[in-house]
């Protein structure tokens, strides 16, 4: 799954919390469900550079697909 949108890496790691399990708090995915480092069950990327070359890798283009969500226009402010 790719995520985009304001503060989507900053959010998406305090979901995923810390690469190591057991740094992770309670509530978050691998504070809940992993035990190892090695297998720390998601992965999220740490910033945007990351995220392109990680999107390239794991994704083709035309697996891609751009979505907004009808909110958005009272959520978000324009730029």
């Amino acid at each position: 799954m790719i995520w985009e949108g304001k503060g989507a890496i900053l959010t998406g790691r305090r979901l995923l919390g810390e690469t190591d399990p057991a740094r992770s708090p309670a509530g978050s995915i691998r504070g809940d469900y992993s035990i190892d480092v090695g297998r720390n069950i998601i992965h999220g990327s740490d910033g945007p550079e990351g995220a392109k070359h990680e999107i390239a890798f794991w994704f083709k283009d035309s697996e891609i697909t751009s979505w907004q969500a009808t909110q958005n226009q009272h959520i978000y402010e324009k730029p």
